[in-house]
């Protein structure tokens, strides 16, 4: 007599309907980037803006190929309407419009890039230890989160430039060391959520150090709105350093930005006579602002846990 087998079948066999090797692919849970990336790529505004923030990124990159003439060169065109020559004229001094306008990409970049690296890195790490160790230690750090909040953010960096002095360097570490409070305040809610849950309390009671279990851990969870926050604040950056260019508090020319390109458009001749002045770096500053919130609003759509999948 023959045994009677009990191996159970194959999935590729069980009941009626055969199941493809697509199907069981298909079948297997999705990792978490890729549903991210997924999520992101159906919101096509932040497509939009992730492209147009990549094309200014090369052009940054690549601006002494891509710039037609030395932006410190001066010649004998003195605010020269757009030519053959010069596709965006030249301003007052005889400088090429366009490949100003191209290095001033640099420095909005730079700025965005930097200033936020900075505030992100401390507002975390503050944000972190008040909210994990709790007690006297929190109330400490928030009560001196409050005072700097309390202050206005645009006056007391004119104040602090106007003292240090103005440039790039000086800029970027003004924006740096006074935006972390925001970022810590938001950290700070998260870690309090995340230290409750069973993987922490596990993670204590097994002997685990106390900064692997905050940096190791914790903070991996809290990522998602650390980096929508550096995302708007990239473009608030932005705006901040081409105001204070414009109010000639910020980068110095010779270097060229967006916002000291402005300056000259405080002449009412040139608002109504020379659009070639101030339309051209009026427009980059749209444009990228427009593009880094757009970013900004596709990874909060994306990185949404009570967001559809």
């Amino acid at each position: 007599m023959t045994g009677i087998r009990t191996e159970t079948q194959p999935p590729s066999v069980q009941g009626n309907t055969p199941i493809t090797e697509v199907e069981m692919e298909g079948q297997r849970k999705e990792t978490y980037s890729r549903m991210i990336a997924r999520r992101f790529l159906k919101h096509r505004l932040a497509v939009v803006g992730l492209g147009i923030l990549a094309i200014i990124t090369l052009m940054a990159i690549f601006a002494p190929f891509l710039a037609p003439h030395d932006p410190y060169e001066v010649t004998e065109v003195f605010e020269g309407e757009p030519s053959a020559e010069h596709w965006l004229g030249t301003d007052q001094i005889g400088r090429d419009v366009l490949s100003r306008l191209i290095y001033a990409s640099r420095v909005s970049l730079v700025v965005g890039v930097v200033a936020v690296a900075i505030y992100i890195a401390i507002g975390t790490i503050v944000g972190a230890v008040a909210g994990y160790f709790g007690g006297w230690i929190d109330m400490v750090i928030m009560r001196i989160t409050d005072i700097f909040m309390s202050f206005p953010f645009f006056m007391i960096i004119l104040v602090i430039v106007s003292v240090v002095g103005s440039s790039l360097t000086n800029v970027i570490l003004v924006l740096g060391l006074l935006g972390w409070p925001s970022v810590a305040r938001l950290v700070r809610g998260s870690v309090l959520s995340l230290k409750q849950l069973d993987f922490v309390k596990a993670g204590i009671a097994l002997g685990i150090s106390t900064p692997r279990i905050l940096f190791g851990h914790i903070l991996p969870n809290a990522i998602a709105p650390i980096l929508v926050n550096a995302t708007f604040g990239m473009a608030g950056a932005v705006m901040t350093e081409a105001a204070l260019s414009f109010l000639g508090m910020g980068v110095k020319a010779p270097m060229a930005s967006w916002g000291n390109m402005l300056t000259d458009a405080q002449s009412l001749s040139v608002l109504t006579d020379q659009p070639w002045l101030w339309v051209p770096p009026g427009v980059m500053i749209l444009v990228s602002v427009l593009a880094i919130n757009f970013i900004g609003d596709g990874l909060r759509d994306a990185l949404d846990p009570k967001a559809l999948k």
